[in-house]
């Protein structure tokens, strides 16, 4: 089991920025994603990024969504660039595949248009 703890989120306009965070013990070693989860949807894998750093973001968000690692932090990060109306949900971080018994909080992201 992995504690994490996500960050970072909060309210922006429509066409902003947002950087999000994910600490916790043992990320450095382990493939790590960031989810997401819209009212009234089922929570969808976003991007996930393997212990070497090598990236892969879902389809139909690339060009707006970065995933990073920060190795000194133990820290994970998404950035999210150009925000819409449809980003707004609560993101989680997990392992990839994620482990039913590290979801946290998440941090709520919501945009206003």
């Amino acid at each position: 089991q992995v504690q994490l703890v996500e960050s970072g989120g909060g309210l922006v306009q429509a066409g902003g920025s947002m950087r999000l965070s994910c600490a916790g013990s043992g990320i450095n070693n382990r493939a790590m994603a960031w989810y997401r989860q819209a009212p009234g949807k089922q929570r969808e894998f976003v991007a996930r990024i393997s212990i070497t750093g090598v990236t892969s973001v879902a389809n139909d968000l690339r060009g707006r969504f970065t995933i990073a690692r920060d190795y000194a932090k133990n820290t994970v990060h998404l950035q999210i660039n150009n925000l819409k109306f449809e980003d707004t949900a609560i993101y989680y971080c997990n392992t990839n595949p994620p482990q039913s018994n590290s979801w946290g909080q998440g941090t709520q992201v919501t945009v206003s248009s």
